[in-house]
């Protein structure tokens, strides 16, 4: 049994878990939606207040009018936060649930390498997220385009890939976890803790343009075209997907199943 024997037995049992189906109907729902929120939220609001406050103010004024920056914003901050939760929920029982039910040695007995069943693992998580967030990013553009104006497509595609990249290191994260343990809750928990962990390093002072998040900062740049660029971001975003599946690896070729 090679790769990708095993990339499309994993594609498969996405497809019959329905994991693939969630991860694309959260994201894509929040793709179509989110220029929606961004541009209908200013209009109602002043109705929806105008109840509450008694004082002769009018709300109106207070809230602007909604731009394709909001409708941009509000599409990175919904996908960025239900992507991560998704990548967690999803990955963190990769190979932890197929070693404690005994799975994992029933592949690995094929034969089967240990690299291969991990890289097809990560492929498999890697192809969900990609088609989902391709066709979320082409909902938001479509109706971005119809709500405001159009935005540049090059940096739009760039901005869905450094999403993208940002999604395939929570992934690899949460796999590694989930390679240590035999425990689901255990390796969502470790996979939570290092997110946690990273957030809280982003707040200390200029470490944050080196983390993985400045990515979707450095789209929305783009956008706007500044071209100043975050390419130690975007390194270290690589460099941690790459360290997290080869010390997966490592780990994962010496462990009894």
């Amino acid at each position: 049994m090679n790769l990708f024997n095993a990339f499309r037995k994993e594609w498969m049992e996405a497809l019959r878990s329905y994991r693939f189906l969630i991860v694309g109907v959260v994201l894509i729902f929040f793709g179509l939606t989110s220029p929606l929120v961004a541009k209908v939220l200013p209009e109602i609001a002043p109705q929806v207040f105008t109840g509450v406050i008694k004082q002769g103010i009018d709300i109106s004024q207070i809230i602007q009018q909604a731009t394709v920056w909001d409708a941009v914003g509000q599409y990175i901050k919904n996908m960025s936060q239900f992507s991560v939760i998704l990548a967690v929920l999803i990955t963190m029982g990769a190979v932890a649930q197929e070693k404690d039910k005994g799975t994992a040695a029933m592949m690995l007995v094929k034969p089967l390498p240990r690299g291969s069943f991990l890289g097809a693992k990560f492929l498999a998580l890697a192809a969900i997220f990609g088609i989902s967030i391709i066709v979320a990013g082409i909902g938001c553009y479509y109706y971005t385009m119809l709500l405001f104006e159009t935005l540049n497509l090059l940096n739009w595609v760039v901005l869905n890939l450094f999403l993208f990249v940002y999604v395939m290191v929570i992934v690899a994260v949460t796999l590694l976890c989930s390679t240590l343990t035999r425990s689901q809750a255990a390796a969502g928990g470790m996979a939570v803790g290092m997110i946690a962990a990273g957030l809280i390093a982003g707040v200390i002072r200029n470490t944050g343009r080196y983390l993985p998040g400045e990515l979707n900062t450095w789209s929305v740049r783009l956008l706007h075209g500044d071209t100043t660029a975050s390419w130690a971001a975007l390194a270290i975003s690589l460099g941690l997907i790459l360290v997290s599946l080869v010390t997966a690896w490592l780990i994962f070729r010496r462990q009894e199943l």
